[in-house]
């Protein structure tokens, strides 16, 4: 069996101390063989820049996913072109830079991950999800059947719809984008476990990552107020997937929520 660990959004320095911190626990004590993490707000909180997509790798995480602000950082456009384990939603048009989805091998077998953007609620209209993801799990699938999916979307329904859509085809359909972990974990009928929103890595006192004070000022005001990244204890927050390398199917998922005190 091969254990799969999914972190949630990483939210500025504080989200990349937290997920450094949980891979390298999980891997030292053999709680997870391949680690993969949603990096698209580590640049403070907006965007991911190379050198912060390096460090993270050098925890022992082998592919980054991300979303809608991939794009915030402007150096990371030549360096997706150079780097296939930080991946873009797959749904992008043709000719965008980067690639939607990555086969890695390893000592467990190839493990594949796919990452796709929702559209309800979402500010970019991109492809399909429900038709590009079915589409590159069929050309992943000649690979591997252990693939990971991160769907990155507003909606839990949108989010529910991709897991049943890609039952018994992947291995585990996780959400991220609200920065807040869900309790529906489950594994579907055909095999594929199943978390809504797999939450965030960052500062646990805050709101979703940022400042609490700042952020009730705007909705008290409506006036713009600009949202640093909060500070204190940290958190870690995903998922843990038992797979069966053999036939993809997953025999296990947990929650994960890791605690660390301010950095």
């Amino acid at each position: 069996m091969v254990k799969i660990l999914f972190l949630g959004d990483v939210v500025g320095e504080p989200g990349r101390i937290a997920a450094c911190r949980t891979a390298e626990l999980y891997l030292e004590r053999g709680d997870a063989d391949f680690v993969v993490v949603n990096g698209e707000n580590a640049a403070a909180g907006r965007g991911i820049t190379p050198k912060l997509a390096i460090d993270l790798m050098r925890s022992g995480i082998a592919v980054i996913t991300s979303g809608d602000h991939i794009w915030d950082q402007k150096e990371i456009f030549p360096f997706l072109e150079t780097e296939p384990r930080l991946l873009r939603p797959a749904n992008y048009p043709s000719g965008t830079p980067g690639n939607g989805s990555i086969v890695l091998d390893t000592s467990h077998g190839p493990i594949g991950v796919l990452n796709v953007q929702c559209r309800t609620f979402m500010n970019n209209t991109l492809e399909n999800p429900f038709l590009v993801a079915a589409a590159e799990v069929d050309r992943m699938r000649k690979e591997t059947h252990v693939i990971l999916v991160d769907v990155h979307g507003e909606t839990t329904s949108e989010k529910i719809a991709m897991g049943r859509h890609l039952d018994g085809l992947v291995s585990l359909v996780i959400g991220t984008h609200t920065h807040v972990q869900t309790a529906d974990e489950k594994i579907f009928p055909k095999g594929t476990a199943f978390l809504c929103d797999a939450g965030m890595c960052g500062p646990e006192d805050s709101i979703l990552g940022r400042d609490a004070e700042a952020v009730v000022e705007r909705f008290k005001t409506s006036l713009p107020v600009k949202f640093p990244v909060a500070r204190g204890p940290l958190m870690a927050s995903g998922a843990l997937v038992t797979v069966d390398p053999e036939t993809g199917r997953a025999s296990s998922i947990k929650r994960v929520m890791e605690r660390y005190g301010a950095p």
